[in-house]
C-alpha cells in the first residue's frame, strides 16, 4: 500500500498557479527585444535573413507603429540637422527692432500740377483732395456726396463732394482716380492723400522699412 501512494505522488503533476496579470509579463519580453529591433532599424542597410526578418516582422510592425505614434522616444544621442531658416533663427536671435517710419510719400502729376509728396495712407478707405487745388486745375462741378468723414478728435466734417476718374500720372504710368473734395481752409494742406482705393489700383507693393 505504502508503494502504491508513493508511485501515486509521483504521478500528481504539481500545480503552478497562473500568473497574475499575464499581458504585463508579455509586455516586459517585448520591452527586451526593442533594442535588437532599434539596432536593426538604424541600420537598415545591413543585410539579414530574410528569415529572421519575416519572423520579427509582426514585433517589428509595433515598434514602428509605437515610434509613429511618438509612445517611445529615442534615448541616444543623435545629430538633427535643421533647415536654413530655423538656423538663422537661433543664430542670429530676434530680428532687429525699428521704430515708426511714418507714412510714405509718392510724387505724382494731375493735370498741369507735379505733386512732391502725395500721401500714402493705407488707413484710408478714400482718396482726398484739398478744395483749394480742385480750384488750381479749374474743376468746377462735383458730383454731391452724402459721405461724412469722421477726424482722429471724433468730430464730423462734410466733404465738398466727389471727383470721378481724375486722371493721375505716376512716373510713366496713368492711373484713374477718384477723388472726395474737403474743404481744409486757408491754412490747409496743399497735397492730396492717397488711399487704399488707388494703391489698389495700382498694385503697390509696399516694403515697410
Amino acid at each position: 500500500m505504502e508503494e502504491q501512494s508513493q508511485e501515486q505522488r509521483k504521478m500528481v503533476k504539481p500545480c503552478n498557479p497562473p500568473l497574475p496579470y499575464p499581458q504585463r509579463f508579455q509586455k516586459e519580453i517585448k520591452d527586451q527585444k526593442f533594442p535588437k529591433f532599434l539596432e536593426i532599424f538604424k541600420n537598415l542597410e545591413i543585410n539579414i535573413p530574410l528569415a529572421e526578418a519575416l519572423e520579427q516582422m509582426p514585433l517589428y510592425a509595433k515598434f514602428l507603429k509605437e515610434l509613429i505614434n511618438k509612445k517611445r522616444s529615442w534615448n541616444e544621442k543623435e545629430a538633427v540637422i535643421l533647415t536654413q531658416e530655423c538656423s538663422a533663427l537661433i543664430q542670429e536671435g530676434l530680428p532687429p527692432k525699428f521704430k515708426d517710419p511714418g507714412s510714405f510719400f509718392l510724387p505724382c502729376t494731375i493735370g498741369n500740377i507735379s505733386i512732391d509728396k502725395a500721401l500714402c495712407d493705407l488707413g484710408s478707405s478714400i482718396n482726398l483732395m484739398p478744395l483749394s487745388m480742385m480750384r488750381w486745375l479749374f474743376i468746377e462741378e462735383v458730383k454731391p456726396t452724402h459721405m461724412s468723414l469722421e477726424l482722429v478728435d471724433r468730430s464730423m466734417v462734410i466733404p465738398k463732394g466727389v471727383i470721378e476718374n481724375l486722371l493721375v500720372k505716376v512716373g510713366k504710368f496713368i492711373f484713374p482716380t477718384d477723388f472726395v473734395i474737403l474743404d481744409l481752409g486757408e491754412e490747409g494742406s496743399d497735397s492730396i492723400i492717397l488711399g487704399r482705393p488707388f494703391l489698389a489700383t495700382t498694385r503697390a507693393i509696399i516694403d515697410v522699412e
